[in-house]
């Protein structure tokens, strides 16, 4: 009975461990799409920076936690490729006026990398990618811009994954 114990123990803490490293390349996925933004770097030139020197690793003082690198990847080349399919999504839920260009560029980072999901990972559920943001947007900001991330999310959910939100 000991083993069985001990076995689901080490299930949950794989699991925990996965789900961290996911949430950690999704963060890593934002500053590196923050940082092409910003810097008018190339997707190869932040991909390597990222993978080489970033995640796992201490940098002036920042730790950096390991990151599933190939979800990092998928994040940061997906939004690369289907930026012209997401950024109109994000102005429709945007105010008016308030087109994803004119907003802080790691709002829009935040905002493109949820929204590359929400498209495309459809095996992930959309309240999941929504919280996961929504975390990250509290890592960077005090005020409203997590509820305004929450906000846009869940339009762009209930516009792209309808199936998720209809009641059976």
């Amino acid at each position: 009975m000991s083993s069985s114990k001990s076995s689901q123990s080490d299930k949950s803490k794989e699991t925990t461990k996965k789900a961290n490293q996911r949430g950690a390349a999704r963060l890593a996925a934002v500053q590196a799409l923050y940082q092409m933004d910003i810097g008018r770097t190339t997707l190869d030139h932040t991909l390597s920076q990222f993978m080489s020197f970033y995640m796992g690793q201490e940098i002036e003082g920042d730790e950096y936690l390991p990151a599933d690198k190939s979800y990092f990847k998928l994040v940061v080349e997906g939004v690369s490729k289907h930026q012209l399919q997401i950024d109109p999504l994000i102005d429709k839920s945007l105010v008016d006026g308030w087109p994803v260009t004119r907003i802080d560029s790691t709002l829009r980072a935040i905002l493109r990398g949820a929204s590359y999901e929400l498209l495309h990972k459809k095996d992930i559920p959309a309240r999941v990618i929504i919280t996961e943001y929504v975390d990250i947007a509290r890592a960077f900001y005090e005020g409203d811009e997590p509820r305004l991330v929450n906000g846009v999310l869940d339009n762009i959910a209930h516009q792209t994954r309808k199936d998720e939100f209809t009641s059976k």
